[in-house]
């Protein structure tokens, strides 16, 4: 039977065995909205049981990385609880205690079978056409020989018994699950008393944080009827499941593993900002109400509905993740953009920063990530070197381009410093342009005041460099032409 809690209690519980990939930051981010949406608590567990593969600086990423996109939680290893430990590695001794409990009922025993023996059975299955389970020889060894194997030195681990029955459970997303638990075998849910197996620990951790729903990718569906038996056997209560969608390829098919495996911490350093990688992963596998795909998390709480995800793939468009960056980009507080782009450039061109300030305003139509915007507005601060053919639009002579380069010259030399900015600047070259031909004039200036065959219009560039920098800049063209 399913306890349908009212009181919302979800959870998080990464294994430290790698950095935190955005897979897993889409689960966090939908038991982080489930519990918000129903003023709930949110939960983070370290599930570290694997020793061997373990590592604090796991750990450390992944709570790094959730504090970056922005998503707390209400009880965890740093900040504590009433339900903690909050690291598995603290809690061996309550999972001993329901092992023991398990074994004294005749409900689990000890299993001694060799790799070598258990292979052999394996293969005997497959040749027969059957699902290679365990065969049961340890089931039933009587407490002798149980001891005297121990006396011996043989490492045993630690099997439930598995009923041959079939295993039902309602699934939020997918609706009614059913498993043939007779195909599995005994489970093995330790090593031994000190050393719990991931389905062991988890259905413990469930019950004793008194977890109401248990919101995690598809991947998982096959644990959850072998979790559903531990607590049974137990006699505990269940949560909830909700098994969210795949992540694909926007072909369908299964996603690269380069994309799999990406860290939040990669997507970071690439220049996205985390707003728009909260966005973009809510949208992978749940959309909201109407057509509005740019939300803030407040919007995102009041609209999301576990009911509402997709049993089908979630398909992972990197152009989406783009766009959605880009309008972030464009729309942030200024000051904190300034700040975003401290990993991303230069040393020196905070230095100036009044010219920083201007040079993001004016590219940052253009920027999809923060780290585009080092090579699409280094012009700015150093202007490049260039061949004098980018100076030259259609069939024009050089001689043409000096002329209207002059020109121009000229007529930002009479606007006043006060005076000069981009209203004035369009009111008084444009005419000219609009005369002897607007590529013939603009193209030319615009090459000559960024080095570059693509950049923001000449006006917007100066008015980011200002009156001197442009006429020098003007004066150079000028040189390269006549050189």
């Amino acid at each position: 039977m399913i306890n349908q809690e009212k009181n919302v209690r979800v959870r998080f519980g990464p294994s430290p065995t790698g950095f935190l990939h955005i897979g897993g930051a889409r689960t966090v981010l939908f038991n982080w909205l489930f519990a918000k949406s129903h003023n709930g608590v949110f939960i983070l567990r370290i599930e570290d049981t694997n020793k061997e593969r373990s590592k604090k600086e796991y750990e450390e990423d992944i709570i790094n990385s959730l504090k970056w996109l922005g998503l707390d939680w209400d009880e965890g290893p740093d900040i504590g609880g009433n339900y903690g430990p909050y690291r598995q590695s603290e809690k061996i001794n309550i999972y001993e205690k329901y092992l023991e409990q398990l074994l004294n009922q005749e409900k689990a025993y000890y299993c001694f079978c060799s790799k070598e023996e258990l292979e052999i059975d394996r293969q005997a299955l497959l040749s027969q056409g059957l699902a290679p389970k365990y065969s049961g020889r340890c089931r039933n060894l009587s407490a002798d020989e149980v001891e005297k194997k121990m006396k011996i030195g043989d490492k045993p681990v630690i099997r439930l018994k598995i009923p041959d029955r079939k295993i039902e459970f309602q699934d939020i997303i997918r609706g009614k699950i059913q498993f043939d638990a007779g195909l599995m075998g005994d489970i093995i849910i330790a090593k031994g008393l000190n050393e719990p197996l991931y389905n062991f620990a988890v259905a413990i951790d469930d019950y004793e944080m008194n977890i109401s729903h248990v919101i995690r990718g598809e991947e998982h569906l096959s644990n959850t009827p072998k979790q559903i038996l531990i607590r049974e056997v137990l006699n505990l209560k269940h949560p909830i499941y909700a098994h969210l969608p795949l992540i694909l390829a926007p072909d369908r098919s299964k996603l690269s593993k380069r994309r799999m495996d990406a860290s939040v911490v990669d997507y970071k350093n690439q220049g996205y900002l985390s707003e728009a990688i909260i966005n973009f992963i809510a949208l992978l596998g749940w959309h909201p109400e109407g057509e509005k795909e740019i939300l803030s998390k407040e919007e995102l709480i009041k609209q999301f509905n576990l009911k509402k995800v997709q049993k089908a793939g979630a398909i992972f468009d990197v152009q989406k993740l783009d766009w959605l960056n880009s309008q972030y980009i464009k729309t942030i507080n200024p000051i904190r953009l300034i700040e975003e782009m401290e990993n991303f450039v230069p040393k020196d061109w905070f230095a100036k920063k009044e010219l920083l300030a201007k040079a993001i305003n004016a590219e940052k139509e253009r920027i999809k990530k923060l780290a585009d915007f080092k090579e699409l507005a280094d012009f700015f601060f150093e202007l490049p070197d260039y061949e004098p053919l980018l100076l030259k639009w259609k069939n024009m002579e050089n001689n043409q381009i000096s002329n209207n380069l002059k020109a121009v010259k000229l007529k930002l030399e009479n606007i006043s410093e006060n005076d000069f900015n981009k209203d004035n600047e369009e009111k008084i070259i444009m005419p000219l342009a609009k005369e002897r031909g607007i590529g013939d004039v603009l193209w030319p200036l615009r090459a000559a005041l960024s080095g570059k065959q693509a950049s923001p219009g000449p006006f917007e560039i100066i008015n980011v460099i200002g009156k001197n920098e442009s006429l020098k800049r003007i004066e150079i063209a000028l040189n390269k032409l006549n050189g």
